[in-house]
Parts: C-alpha cells; sequence; structure tokens
C-alpha cells in the first residue's frame, strides 16, 4: 500500500501556483511594454493634431466671414450703383405695369446717357420723402409739351405719336397751356392717364433730370411676366 506524503504533494502544487504567478506577472510586464509607446505615441500624435484642427476650423472661420463680406459689398455696389428692386404700387401705369409688380431698376445708364422719350423713370416726387413715383418720359428738355381739350399731346406744335395711353385724358392740368422744360427738365405721364399724379399737377411738376434715379429695366415678379421692360417700337 503506497503511502501518499500530503504534506509533499501541497509544496508542490504552491511551487506550481507560484511560477503560474511569474508567468502572469512577466506576460503583464511585457504588455505593459509594449502598450506603454503606443500610448505615448498616440498621445504624441494627438498634440501634434490638435492644434493643426485649430488652425483649420480658425482658417474656416475666416473664409466664411471674408465670403459674407464680399457678398454684403456686391450687394451694395449693386443696389447704390447698379440697380435696385422696385416694387409698383397702384394702378397709374397699367396697363404696362401693375400693382405689386418687382422690378429691377437700372441705375448706371443713366450715368452715361441721357433719359429717352417713353423710357420708364423712376423718382422722387416734391413733396413725399422715401417715396418714389414710376412714369413714363413725354417730353424732353428744351421741349415745348401741351395737352389740348380733346386730350392730345403736342410736343413743339406736333402731335405726338404715341400708343401707351389708350384712354383720351380728360384733365390736361398744367399742360392745358404750353409748358416749356428747362434743359435738364422733363415732363412724365402714367400710362393710365386718367388715374395718374404726374408731371400734369403740381405735385409732380417737371422732372430733373438729376432727380432720376434710374429706368424701369426688369419684371421679376410675377413670374409669369417676367422679362425687360421694354418700348413700343
Amino acid at each position: 500500500m503506497k503511502v501518499i506524503d500530503f504534506n509533499e504533494e501541497e509544496q508542490e502544487i504552491k511551487r506550481d501556483i507560484e511560477r503560474a504567478r511569474q508567468n502572469i506577472k512577466e506576460v503583464e510586464d511585457l504588455s505593459d511594454f509594449d502598450s506603454k509607446p503606443k500610448k505615448e505615441k498616440k498621445k504624441k500624435k494627438d498634440d501634434e493634431e490638435e492644434p493643426l484642427t485649430k488652425a483649420s476650423v480658425a482658417k474656416e472661420i475666416i473664409s466664411v466671414i471674408i465670403n459674407v463680406l464680399v457678398c454684403f459689398g456686391v450687394v451694395f455696389l449693386i443696389t447704390h450703383f447698379v440697380g435696385q428692386r422696385t416694387v409698383v404700387s397702384g394702378s397709374s401705369m397699367e396697363d404696362t405695369l401693375s400693382d405689386g409688380d418687382n422690378l429691377i431698376v437700372d441705375k448706371i445708364s443713366y450715368r452715361f446717357n441721357d433719359p429717352e422719350r417713353f423710357d420708364v423713370v423712376v423718382f422722387p416726387p416734391k413733396y413725399e420723402e422715401d417715396t418714389y413715383y414710376i412714369k413714363r418720359i413725354i417730353g424732353l428738355p428744351g421741349e415745348v409739351v401741351s395737352i389740348d381739350s380733346e386730350g392730345t399731346i403736342y410736343i413743339n406744335g406736333e402731335v405726338l405719336d404715341e400708343q401707351y395711353g389708350t384712354d383720351v385724358i380728360m384733365n390736361a392740368g398744367l399742360a392745358s397751356s404750353e409748358i416749356l422744360l428747362g434743359p435738364d427738365e422733363y415732363f412724365v405721364l402714367g400710362d393710365n392717364r386718367n388715374n395718374s399724379t404726374d408731371s400734369r399737377f403740381d405735385a409732380v411738376g417737371n422732372v430733373k433730370g438729376e432727380d432720376i434715379v434710374g429706368r424701369a429695366w426688369l419684371r421679376v415678379y410675377p413670374f409669369n411676366s417676367f422679362g425687360l421692360v421694354e418700348n413700343i417700337e
């Protein structure tokens, strides 16, 4: 019968456990050795990328600000020197223009050329602030304009051939007597002759060229009427 020495067996087991612990510790140490440089390397890389990211964001913000300023600058130049949007209010220019029509007014052409007969122009009236009228040029500087009792328009004593006012003028107003236009004065009428406050009345009178903002150029709304505001040839 074999006698088992439990004390010796127990000691052997303890030694095996200790060796296992040593092996585990060595593996852990090796793992820490490998991971630390990687973590440090990754941290270093992140530290290097962080300022690059901040610089990139700052660059994007500056780019956006510059683009916005450029857009505002372009809009300012266009609205102050090239053109501006105007909304027609009232029926004085029917049937050419209607209430609510949105127009682009050409502000640059008259810097190089004088207004012409039948141009549709925008100007401020004498006695109203922050208001603009839109009418059609009938008489030019130096001309004599008059309207007889039958509503016929005369320029320098000759009948004006025009197709804009479809109704017979009922009220000649100031033009019932001859009106001599000055060197920079224009006589204007609304196309809806009997429903228009224009050069026939003192509220408007003769319009100075220097007061003309520009000519109606493009109708942008309503969309079904989109197009140039052109004179009848």
